[in-house]
């Protein structure tokens, strides 16, 4: 199982981070090259413990639809989501806040699997892993712009 950890540090405070990185509306914002749009459970908004959202996004030319639920949260320096249904065999999405003198150190944990056994793990290797860092490593900068710029 791949684990992917990045980590960003952001010029705000940390409950300001904390609530960019649960509000499904600016998630839509930071992911806009694979199109994804919340089309069930919580559309808009902040996302609270229990609450599921069910993301349809275009990946590798296809359109995927992905439902996660938010498992864990403590306010405001940490949420874990998970993969109730979609494309990857599972995930759980760890989320940590850690307050700076000067701002906040945001650490995103991807434990994920992949489908297909062998064949999910050599596509690992050979694209998944580097297009999920990608992925997980924009948004976070995404959100990083948007903390500092509202600051």
């Amino acid at each position: 199982m791949p684990v992917i950890k990045h980590m960003q540090f952001i010029q705000a405070p940390v409950d300001v981070c904390f609530d960019l990185a649960r509000n499904v509306d600016i998630h839509i914002q930071t992911s806009a090259k694979t199109k994804e749009k919340a089309i069930e459970g919580v559309t808009t908004g902040l996302l609270e413990k229990d609450d599921s959202v069910t993301w349809e996004a275009t990946h590798f030319g296809i359109n995927q639809k992905l439902t996660a639920k938010v498992i864990e949260m403590e306010k405001p320096t940490l949420f874990i989501d998970t993969m109730v249904k979609g494309a990857f065999h599972s995930f759980v999405h760890t989320h940590e806040f850690i307050q700076k003198d000067n701002g906040t150190l945001m650490i995103d944990t991807f434990d994920y699997r992949s489908p297909f056994g062998l064949v999910g793990r050599i596509a690992d290797k050979l694209f998944l892993e580097k297009y999920m860092t990608d992925f997980i490593s924009s948004r976070a900068k995404a959100l990083k712009e948007i903390a500092e710029k509202n600051e």
